[in-house]
């Protein structure tokens, strides 16, 4: 086995065995191997960054072996600048979620700490995966522990959202199937992504394909108009369940952009690049408009995830270094910031078992090491310089701005709305007099939650101040991936 497949498949290793355990009564000994599960599953996805070569565009720790011969498909995995970073955030994400549901989850603990190590190296697989129905396969496999996620620990309209999940992302990756099952056979039987980067297609046969894939990609991001789903189940979900889903769930959908859309259709992605980057704009400002009404925590951070993926679609779709650079930035830095904004709203609702922004007021009050959190969050999420909100925004304007100036100062707005609905949510809930007696018995965080927000916070403020490592490792695999996409161009 070499280093992806461990990362893959420990975390898929540690989950079953939680799920054999079985019993409530085991609980302590069951928090205690996920939690082991979970830092094993980071600590071998450590030399992935540690022996990465940042001067080659090609794929690294490659593994392969065949799978379903007689299709020539293939087990076949690897990772570049462009996906190295989302392993390394999947599993990062997956040890917080742990630690943050460890009291609060008291029912069937080995099933929901089983499911979110699955869930994990399923992920992972996603980000590895070079072979095309080996991406779809794992693609679809992570909806099963999300639906159960859902499902089992979610709110009371739980059934509703977690179908509305899975039948939403299911409808649109049937399009995609079509599109890898003609591909295969236009390349002579072969499921290999290098070999479909190669091929030469036809502008008509390129425009039905993208649009396959942008039915599946779009669901997952989601894109606006087919984002409704997310709101539902954000609110439904349990608090680990939405902090994954922001993070690295959201993020398939773009990946996919990248692996997919951009090297295998690359006439059809410039010719319909104005339609995607109206559509990333839509996100951005309507969106962002509609963020401002909401009455409930988690709602709103919904759809401001909503609007901060407009700019990852944005930022693909202009393709310069400085946009697609800053859109894999930005999906990164979402990652860390949605996840404790969730998590924070999680800390809230576990004392107060109310999501809605009225039943709250004075917080700092009554929590000010927690309201000391809740602020950079806060301020990371409306792209404050300094954190990890702002790179990726910033980039992507740029980006934008070379491409067109009216496309780049649009897309600026966002960081308006952003400091709007932030501030104006954060005012409601944390500043001011304490509001009602609720509020007024509230604890502060004890050291567990200080841990987990803590090492989110250094992730912020790591990130924001030195972004440097993160966009050295993509540079060269962003350069050949836009160079393949001008290339084209000249065919």
């Amino acid at each position: 086995m070499g280093l992806l497949s461990l990362a893959i498949w420990t975390p898929i290793l540690f989950g079953v065995v939680l799920l054999a355990l079985g019993r409530d009564d085991q609980a302590p000994t069951v928090r205690w191997i996920a939690l082991i599960g979970a830092l094993v599953s980071l600590l071998v996805t450590l030399p992935l960054y540690t022996k990465f070569d940042v001067t080659t565009a090609a794929m690294q720790f490659g593994e392969m072996s065949p799978w379903i011969e007689r299709f020539n498909v293939n087990y076949h995995l690897g990772i570049d600048g462009i996906s190295i970073w989302f392993v390394l955030l999947t599993a990062f994400i997956n040890l917080v979620v742990v630690i943050a549901g460890w009291e609060v989850i008291t029912s069937r603990v080995n099933q929901y700490m089983g499911a979110f190590l699955i869930l994990s190296g399923l992920m992972i697989g996603v980000f590895c995966a070079i072979d095309g129905l080996l991406f779809f396969v794992f693609f679809e496999a992570t909806l099963i522990p999300m639906y159960l996620i859902i499902g089992v620990w979610g709110g009371p309209n739980k059934i509703y959202a977690a179908f509305k999940f899975f039948l939403y992302t299911l409808l649109g990756s049937l399009l995609m199937l079509i599109a890898l099952i003609y591909l295969y056979n236009i390349s002579g039987g072969s499921f290999e992504l290098v070999v479909w980067h190669k091929l030469k297609i036809g502008q008509s046969e390129q425009t039905l394909l993208f649009f396959a894939f942008l039915a599946a990609f779009a669901v997952k991001v989601p894109m606006w108009p087919v984002h409704t789903w997310l709101p539902d189940v954000h609110v439904e979900a349990p608090t680990g369940g939405s902090a994954v889903l922001a993070a690295i769930m959201l993020k398939l959908g773009a990946y996919g952009f990248l692996r997919f859309s951009l090297p295998v259709t690359p006439d059809a992605s410039r010719e319909w690049a104005g339609l995607m980057i109206g559509l990333s704009l839509a996100a951005v400002i309507y969106v962002g408009l509609v963020t401002m009404v909401q009455k409930d925590m988690k709602k709103l951070v919904a759809y401001s995830s909503i609007a901060h993926m407009g700019f990852v679609t944005l930022g693909f779709f202009v393709f310069s270094d400085l946009g697609v650079a800053g859109g894999i930035v930005q999906m990164i830095s979402h990652g860390f910031v949605s996840a404790a904004m969730f998590l924070g709203i999680g800390v809230l609702y576990d004392r107060m078992h109310s999501r809605e922004i009225a039943s709250y007021g004075g917080v700092i009050n009554t929590m000010p090491k927690f309201t000391a959190f809740a602020l950079l969050f806060f301020m990371a999420n409306c792209g404050l310089p300094g954190t990890a909100g702002f790179v990726g925004e910033w980039m992507v304007i740029l980006g934008a701005v070379k491409f067109n100036f009216w496309v780049g100062m649009a897309s600026a707005t966002a960081l308006i709305f952003g400091a709007a609905y932030s501030l104006w949510m954060f005012k409601r809930v944390y500043l001011g007099p304490v509001a009602n007696d609720h509020v007024k018995k509230l604890a502060d965080i004890n050291s567990r939650e200080f841990f987990f927000l803590s090492l989110l916070a250094i992730a912020v403020l790591y990130m924001g101040v030195y972004p440097k490592p993160f966009t050295d490792v993509m540079d060269v695999s962003v350069a050949e991936l836009l160079k393949h996409v001008a290339l084209s161009k000249l065919h």
